[in-house]
């Protein structure tokens, strides 16, 4: 049994990952900024496992560390940790980007990776043990016109993955870059500001990846055996060639 923190835990990946972990038999702590769905996910869950959940903005330094320092002291000792929180906002050419967009994917993406991790890693340095998990993009592998702020967010997490994986591997900390493809979730309806219409059109006339795709990779990379790290793992729809290439029927 494991103990699990989720960012994001409250809807599309980081959901389904609460979820699949919880019936795998670990405890885990959800975390969010949405009190009502955090409770509502946190009775759900508490039916098949040990839960704790965490109201805070992964943005937001003093909260991360207020909410992760208020954990009860059998619940500190965090064996993994899953950077799943982040967004997309907005799909403009850089000239007419909303810089306000721009500081929510960096806050979000980047710092908010950076807050979390930090607060964590250092317990986990203590024990000599721990697995992080960050959810990049293949946005980047590849940057695509009009998305060049959330690919170059993106690109910042592979960067931390590796430079994470080259300061904790001595101290048996495994680092997990996870790169999905088209994944449907809401993610286009966030980056699209509500509208369901234009964000369905990004996952019509092919099978998208789902959140549960994704939750199986996460989880089959954190149950490896302990000598066994998976560095980097790339995941596409059978009907998406790279990131801007698609075939749809």
């Amino acid at each position: 049994m494991k103990t699990i923190l989720i960012t994001g835990a409250t809807s599309g990946i980081g959901r389904s990952t609460a979820e699949l972990f919880a019936k795998q038999g670990n405890r885990i702590i959800i975390c969010g900024r949405r009190n009502e769905v955090l409770e509502a996910l946190n009775k759900e869950l508490s039916q098949i496992t040990d839960v704790f959940s965490l109201k805070f903005d992964v943005r937001n330094l003093k909260e991360v560390e207020s909410a992760i320092q208020s954990l009860p002291e059998s619940w500190k000792n965090i064996d993994v940790l899953i950077n799943n929180a982040g967004n997309a906002h907005g799909l403009q050419p850089l000239s007419d980007g909303n810089t306000e967009d721009w500081d929510m994917m960096i806050d979000g993406n980047v710092k908010g990776l950076l807050y979390v991790s930090k607060t964590i890693i250092p317990a986990m340095k203590e024990r000599n043990s721990g697995h992080i998990v960050n959810i990049s993009s293949v946005a980047a592998r590849q940057t695509y016109v009009n998305g060049v702020v959330y690919c170059s967010t993106k690109k910042a997490v592979d960067v931390i993955s590796e430079g994470m994986r080259l300061e904790l591997t001595e101290f048996g900390i495994r680092v997990t870059n996870i790169q999905p493809g088209a994944v449907e979730t809401d993610f286009s309806l966030v980056r699209f500001k509500g509208d369901a219409e234009r964000a369905a059109t990004v996952y019509a006339g092919y099978q998208p990846l789902t959140a549960e795709d994704i939750a199986d990779s996460i989880a089959y990379c954190v149950n490896a055996p302990k000598h066994v790290c998976v560095s980097d793992m790339t995941i596409y729809p059978a009907a998406q060639a790279e990131p801007r290439t698609i075939y749809r029927k």
